[in-house]
């Protein structure tokens, strides 16, 4: 019996409890890189405004509003860099989990995959940060007039750079996410192409989702690295169905 067979024979409270065990050990990984990256707040803090201040006019400052804000919002940078830390660990908890639908000797390629994974997700959160975040903080400052000045507060500054940067980092797993979809049949890199000026309306759809000021400028630096990572996926899924017929032939009987 195939690992494909035995997975669908799995039941459902089966694949829940195993989820909430792959949930669980992430959680923790997660709030362990949390604890690490919280002795380095200041730190952190420092790097993740660093486009925003470079882009101030001079003399320029942020403010918090509340007596708690700026606690609350060093345990957000914390737990932001926590995950970015943890995601390797993450990412290996996502394939223990999706590997039982794979054939043997893909289970194989766990490291291709958290390594792969891992560098797409911090690709995206690289590209937020040093190609995203400071045009878009420039283009917003350029209204600035004697008469209107910017004050802005620590807490909608970070909800917004940390906001983005997960989008980015999430956004950059668009190719392995259509080569798991390619490998179980629900796409094709014919069905991608045909498909190819509704995916980009989609794309232009998500990245007014994902982005939580409604400008049109954050959102086509958004919409932009999607769209090419949307042909990559083409590439990888037409790569994903070459690998796939090649181990069903392998596996199939002889004489059929």
């Amino acid at each position: 019996m195939s690992d494909n067979q035995q997975s669908e024979k799995m039941p459902l409270t089966a694949h829940l409890e195993e989820l909430r065990k792959r949930l669980l050990r992430s959680l923790i990984a997660a709030f362990i890189a949390f604890g690490i990256c919280y002795n380095f707040k200041e730190r952190l803090f420092e790097v993740l405004t660093r486009p925003l201040v470079e882009s101030m006019p001079k003399n320029s400052y942020m403010i918090y509003t509340s007596l708690p804000e700026a606690f609350f919002n060093y345990l957000k940078v914390s737990f932001f860099a926590g995950l970015v830390v943890s995601s390797p660990y993450i990412l290996y908890q996502t394939w223990k989990f999706i590997s039982p639908g794979l054939y043997a000797s893909e289970k194989k390629h766990v490291i291709p995959f958290v390594l792969t994974s891992t560098i797409l997700f911090v690709s995206g959160v690289l590209f937020g940060y040093f190609l995203a975040l400071p045009p878009a903080f420039r283009f917003f400052l350029q209204f600035s007039t004697d008469f209107l000045k910017p004050m802005l507060t620590l807490r909608e500054y970070l909800s917004l750079s940390l906001k983005l940067l997960l989008a980015f980092g999430i956004v950059f797993e668009i190719p392995v996410f259509i080569f798991f979809l390619a490998k179980i049949g629900v796409v094709n890199a014919t069905l991608l192409k045909k498909q190819r000026k509704y995916a980009i309306l989609l794309i232009f759809c998500i990245a007014a989702v994902l982005t939580p000021t409604p400008d049109a400028f954050t959102q086509a630096l958004m919409a932009v690295p999607m769209m090419i990572l949307y042909e990559v996926g083409i590439v990888v899924a037409r790569w994903g169905e070459k690998k796939t017929a090649g181990k069903e032939a392998k596996e199939a009987p002889e004489g059929l």
